[in-house]
């Protein structure tokens, strides 16, 4: 719970002063907790308190085990926790230790593993994404940014294989989303990178441009695309690293949970 959160309590008359205080300080003495994980790693038990953003576990580069004993002491915590760039190694290793207690769920494509508390439940938020990828290429990052957004508590939809080469399949899964009321657009796309400036031509809301690392010769790794979007002539677009679908999910998932709480 976030300080806010607690004054928004008591000014309700749900807690007294007494009570209030006592939480708040509770806060403020946690949000410097560590726990070292293997005497290497040390992950941040209160990341979320102080940043609303929950701490995750970047898998890739790291042993099996190390990840793992950290996904699992963030649940134990947290009730779930997040590992992202996940690879086979690490899903053989996870599903095989996972404690007793505990559940994991795999996101292929998104390359998420997601540990978590049995009986915790997730709190939404009532933020509301919409995401777009350009070409069936880009889907994995577009994954990564779904589950991304949904583990902060965000309803997300999604349209896929909607970009400019047959620029007339974006229209009517772009209404939908509009009719669902979403607060912010995640476009992705590879190849030149084009389709975040024409939907952000189209509507009245902010759009997070992920570039993909997908095409060849110019556009090789991303740059050709992430270029494109930088230089973008329609205004009201950030543009976040290639292939970051992670940071396009925390960024739009920050923004959507804002605009819903004062609605």
């Amino acid at each position: 719970m976030e300080i806010i959160d607690i004054l928004s309590k008591l000014e309700d008359g749900e807690i007294t002063k007494e009570k209030a205080e006592g939480m708040i300080k509770d806060i403020c003495f946690n949000t410097t907790r560590l726990k070292m994980i293997d005497n290497l790693a040390r992950i941040d038990l209160c990341r979320e308190s102080r940043s609303s953003i929950p701490e995750v576990v970047y898998v890739e580069g790291k042993k099996p085990e190390i990840a793992a004993n950290a996904l699992f002491e963030l649940a134990k915590e947290r009730g779930r926790a997040m590992g992202t760039r996940i690879n086979s190694n690490f899903i053989e290793h996870v599903k095989k230790t996972v404690p007793l207690g505990y559940s994991v769920k795999i996101y292929d494509d998104a390359r998420i593993a997601i540990v978590w508390k049995e009986g915790h439940e997730m709190n939404e938020t009532g933020g509301r994404i919409g995401i777009i990828a350009a070409g069936t290429s880009d889907t994995p990052i577009a994954e990564e940014a779904k589950v991304t957004a949904m583990e902060m508590g965000c309803r997300v939809f999604t349209a896929y294989d909607v970009g400019v080469a047959g620029i007339h399949r974006l229209f009517n899964p772009l209404e939908k989303m509009l009719k669902q009321d979403v607060h912010i657009l995640i476009v992705v796309a590879g190849m030149e990178g084009t389709l975040p400036t024409i939907v952000k031509s189209l509507v009245n809301l902010p759009v997070v441009a992920v570039p993909t690392s997908v095409g060849y010769g110019v556009g090789k790794d991303g740059f050709a695309a992430m270029c494109t979007m930088l230089q973008s002539c329609s205004p009201g677009i950030a543009v976040v690293n290639i292939d970051n679908g992670f940071g396009a999910g925390v960024f739009s998932s920050l923004i959507a949970r804002k605009i819903a709480k004062n609605e």
